[in-house]
């Protein structure tokens, strides 16, 4: 035998190096060595280690279903803003470290108790079968199914009802951790996007110079912008507030004003719309006194607001609301109310 042959016969498993040699021997040095011989494991000859196994799996997915429950419970106990030091990662996030520890586990001792299942309790026997053309006959579909269905009774997937029922549990509950991050969305809108600060008897506030607008402040012709009275441009709900408040504020020349509500709503042609584009929500600050156009500079939607700020052009789905106005005691101009309709774009509650 030639050292070749002595290499190859080295490596083979116990019990196959004699049918090499005659493999060898029939001048075919690619013959299938076959498998080696099964080796059983402790859990296939001693119950009591079988047990210990599936307490085992048991027990990981155990972990699992309380690693969830303690992900949800992390979420609503902890602030998001509350940063604790853990060694050695420093100053972290309580919460998004609880809920990236927490989420970890469930998955990992899910994917451990199904290794481990598989590893100790499920058939491991080896199986050599030929390949066969993609199209199945009949008696390999009915081989698969019988096959299928042994290996159902192998895994004791019916017979270990503690494993099964805790798998069952395990992977009820870690999609729960995806149920809870929706609620890190945000707030439910609610009436938020309905209403704005405007409300009767508030006056509008020149965003120029900080003062209380008066009718003779507004030229013909001029463009001038607004918010409400009582807004801080300091606060932390400025610029939320202001998204939705801010207004564009137009003399015109009341006999040029076409939309009869628009000029019921106008004071001697002082006319208020909201600046926010009904589009994507930008704010308009392009506007031609000749034609009393307004221009949205994201997307060129064209406003007419001598005709109740309809739309003339762009991608914009309706028209600018329009803010009710008129003067105080005082001499200022004041809201008369809200909106009577959202401003800026359309969204899914829209009545």
């Amino acid at each position: 035998m030639s050292s070749q042959e002595n290499s190859v016969e080295e490596t083979l498993p116990s019990g196959q190096a004699a049918a090499h040699g005659e493999v060898a021997r029939a001048d075919d040095p690619f013959a299938d060595p076959g498998m080696p011989a099964h080796k059983p494991r402790i859990q296939d000859i001693d119950e009591r280690a079988a047990k210990r196994s599936e307490r085992t799996v048991a027990g990981l997915f155990l972990l699992s279903m309380l690693a969830t429950v303690a992900f949800i419970a992390s979420f609503v106990a902890f602030p998001v803003d509350k940063s604790v030091f853990i060694f050695p990662f420093g100053h972290v996030s309580i919460l998004h470290f609880s809920l990236g520890v927490t989420l970890g586990v469930a998955l990992f001792a899910i994917g451990a108790g199904a290794v481990h299942w598989a590893r100790t309790l499920m058939s491991d026997v080896e199986i050599a079968d030929d390949r066969h053309p993609i199209e199945a006959p009949p008696e390999v579909k009915a081989k698969v199914l019988e096959d299928f269905a042994a290996g159902a009774a192998e895994s004791g997937f019916g017979r270990r009802k503690l494993i099964r029922n805790t798998m069952f549990g395990a992977l009820a509950l870690v999609p729960l951790s995806g149920v809870v991050l929706l609620r890190d969305l945000g707030p439910l809108p609610e009436k938020k996007l309905r209403s704005t600060l405007w409300a009767k008897g508030k006056q509008l506030i020149n965003m120029n110079t900080m003062e209380p607008l008066r009718p003779e402040d507004v030229v013909t012709g001029s463009l001038t912008f607004a918010m409400p009275e009582g807004l801080e441009q300091h606060s932390e709900e400025f610029q939320k507030e202001i998204a939705k408040a801010a207004l564009m504020i137009v003399r015109i020349q009341p006999d040029e004003i076409k939309d009869k509500q628009e000029l019921d709503w106008s004071h001697q042609g002082i006319v208020a719309f909201s600046k926010i584009c009904t589009h994507v929500g930008c704010p308009i600050s392009l506007y031609e006194q000749q034609t009393h156009h307004v221009l949205c500079p994201c997307h060129q939607s064209t406003f007419d607001l001598s005709d109740g700020a309809r739309v003339i052009f762009g991608p914009a789905g309706h028209a600018l609301p329009q803010l009710r106005i008129g003067v105080n005691a005082e001499g200022n101009l004041e809201a008369l109310g809200d909106f009577a309709e959202p401003v800026g774009p359309a969204f899914w509650e829209r009545g």
